[in-house]
């Protein structure tokens, strides 16, 4: 009976607590090592994943690394077989023969066979309890672009060993082909966009065990603005770059946000909400207008896990409410360098000394593997996990999200949608509630914010700076966080900031011909090359249109009362096509897939609002019939199912005509 009590009582401190602490985990370490602290190192095991040990170039494997060795024991004869610890640092012998991760803890099924250390019912748990929580056996090898074979070698406690891995063309790839590519954006109406650019940060992006969760996309990575299906369309969805950005101005400074979104945030030991879906954490750069085409870099504060960390690019700023954490590093001159954390994405400053683990100076993540992301106007693919100056591109917020977040029905992107209610009298948004976080259900609901939903937790709690407030209103916010030089003009009052209705007319949500969320994406024509994935493979992909179109939420611009979209292909079987918005995604039943296919818009399927389709069959031998319609509940998704009965192929013609309710 004590025994099941104390397990639930180490349970209920597992679940109770929002994230396993760094406490806490010190805490199991230290029983872990106290418990085996005679124990000898003695062999090391290798298991690889997959078993064979053989990759494709520039793909990756698990390498698990069991640790066995001896425990002393009081008959006198010691106890041999697996210890309960982490294995030492991996490396890759030849200087070209690929990367290693820092280490991660084993994600498929463990062949225990752990040595009991002994002693009592909380000694056992306890060590059960590190086990899970702490050993982090395993890396993720990431090959080379050249085969070969190449030397894996760990070093544990004295006790070296090495295992062989093969890099061929011949081994079976493990990366999923992407479905999804963007073209070229449509940028009209940006105005601050040479500034953005030309101040546009360096990403120095820590890779893990899932290196594509760790890249940065754009929301709309699969395909729709859906939130709750960011996490399972994860691999399917593109990999390309992207930053989104704001700029807010008054008569002394500009204020430029850059928001970073990943479709997870993933640990290894995922509990008690410390993995969610969605992730978007940011910096604020502070440029003094200078009279300079693009001013002069201040200040630059990041966001890590509801924690702002402040950065300074001149000497005579002096803390605030917030300590000042570093010198911000540049690289080629005018882009500031972030590092950003693998799995929970939290940014830091690249000169932080205790958070950061990449080096400007020799281009390292002192940790394992990372890709670093500059800015080029082209939103490009890393090519492995440990890539470097690959192309981001960046998005405009306003037009992007802003104009999003004020629309509460009907709609899977935003959630939570409450007031802004700023502390120090200062100006609030035109709207009576906006959606304060991004809607996400895996893993836990509802973690990642747009940074109006940001909040820092040492100005929060000292009634500095409200929910939203470092974002919406920052140079308020910055003021207080830091202390500029009494001589300097440091103006509050803005003169464009759109998200509190104040500036350009034409970029308040309320203005919709601005809204371009890249074009619509329908399964690439034959003729047309597919990208490539991480791997450098070709992948199937659906891309853009040549002619680039707008995508205008009805609830915010007026659009037709009806419309259709026509849809045509060669049909050899049975194939549902999934119509939401411009896109068509065939998804074969039984046969071969559709070849040819070809999308004509006459207006594309509404992304909100009560509306209902039928479909009118117009070339094609079998049958066309409508077996679902769009509503919230599928993301306005309509679904056509053809079947063709007859040997060899036809080609089918079909119209989905949809009205308004």
């Amino acid at each position: 009976m004590k025994i099941r009590s104390m397990r639930a009582m180490v349970g209920l401190m597992l679940v109770s607590a929002p994230v396993i602490s760094q406490d806490f985990s010190e805490i199991l370490a230290t029983a872990s090592r106290q418990k085996q602290r005679n124990a000898k190192v003695t062999d090391l095991r290798f298991r690889c994943v997959p078993q064979d040990c053989r990759v494709r170039p520039l793909e990756t494997l698990v390498v698990q690394v069991l640790v066995d060795g001896e425990i002393p024991s009081t008959s006198g004869e010691p106890r041999r077989g697996r210890l309960r610890r982490a294995p030492g640092p991996m490396k890759v012998v030849e200087s070209e023969g690929g990367w290693v991760s820092k280490p991660f803890k084993f994600q498929g099924e463990d062949p225990g066979g752990f040595v009991d250390s002994g002693g009592g019912a909380l000694q056992q748990i306890f060590s059960k309890v590190a086990g899970d929580f702490i050993v982090q056996d395993s890396f993720l090898y990431s090959a080379p672009p050249t085969p070969g074979v190449y030397t894996l070698e760990n070093d544990s406690e004295g006790v070296k060993k090495q295992l062989n891995v093969t890099v061929t063309e011949e081994a079976p790839s493990q990366v999923k082909p992407e479905e999804y590519h963007f073209g070229p954006e449509n940028r009209q109406g940006e105005r601050f966009r040479k500034l953005a650019e030309h101040w546009a940060p360096v990403l120095a992006q820590e890779t893990w065990w899932q290196p594509k969760s760790d890249i940065p996309v754009r929301f709309d990575f699969d395909g729709d603005l859906i939130g709750d299906n960011n996490w399972d369309n994860m691999e399917k969805g593109s990999s390309q770059a992207y930053v989104y950005y704001a700029v807010i101005e008054t008569s002394t400074h500009w204020f430029l946000i850059y928001n970073v979104f990943h479709a997870r945030d993933y640990s290894d030991k995922c509990v008690a909400g410390s993995c969610h879906e969605n992730d978007n954490e940011g910096l604020i750069l502070t440029v003094q207008r200078d009279g300079s085409e693009f001013g002069r870099l201040l200040a630059m504060e990041t966001l890590a896990h509801n924690n702002v960390y402040s950065y300074v690019n001149d000497g005579a700023i002096r803390p605030g409410a917030h300590s000042i954490d570093g010198r911000v590093e540049f690289m080629d001159e005018t882009h500031p360098v972030v590092f950003i954390e693998s799995g929970g994405h939290g940014i830091y400053g690249s000169s932080h000394p205790s958070h950061s683990r990449y080096r400007v100076s020799s281009d390292e993540f002192v940790s394992g593997t990372g890709i670093t992301f500059v800015y080029k106007g082209v939103a490009e693919r890393a090519k492995h996990a440990n890539d470097r100056r690959v192309g981001y591109e960046l998005l405009p917020i306003l037009t992007h999200w802003w104009v999003r977040t004020t629309i509460e029905e009907n709609q899977r992107m935003f959630d939570e949608f409450a007031p802004y209610a700023p502390f120090g009298g200062r100006p609030g948004v035109k709207f009576p509630r906006i959606g304060t976080t991004f809607l996400g259900r895996k893993e836990s609901a509802n973690k990642a914010k747009p940074f109006w939903g940001w909040h820092d937790s040492r100005t929060l709690k000292n009634r500095i700076n409200a929910p939203g407030q470092w974002g919406l209103d920052p140079a308020y916010a910055v003021s207080r966080n830091l202390t500029f030089p009494s001589g300097m003009a440091f103006s509050l009052d803005y003169t464009y900031n759109p998200y509190l209705g104040i500036g350009d007319q034409d970029a308040k949500p309320a203005a919709s011909t601005l809204i371009q969320i890249g074009t619509p994406i329908v399964q690439a024509p034959v003729n047309t090359a597919p990208p490539t994935n991480p791997a450098g493979e070709a992948a199937s992909a659906r891309v853009s249109p040549s002619a680039p179109t707008s995508i205008l939420p009805s609830a915010i611009a007026p659009l037709a009362r009806e419309g259709w979209v026509e849809v045509q292909g060669t049909v050899d079987g049975v194939v549902n096509f999934r119509l939401r918005s411009g896109e068509v995604t065939p998804e074969v039943i039984s046969g071969q897939p559709v070849q040819g296919l070809k999308v004509d818009l006459g207006a594309a399927l509404p992304v909100v609002g009560a509306f209902s389709c039928v479909v009118e069959k117009r070339a094609g031998r079998g049958t066309v019939r409508l077996i679902e319609q769009p509503s919230d509940k599928n993301g306005f998704t309509a679904q056509v199912r053809v079947e063709d009965p007859q040997r060899g192929a036809d080609n089918y013609l079909f119209r989905v005509r949809w009205v308004r309710q």
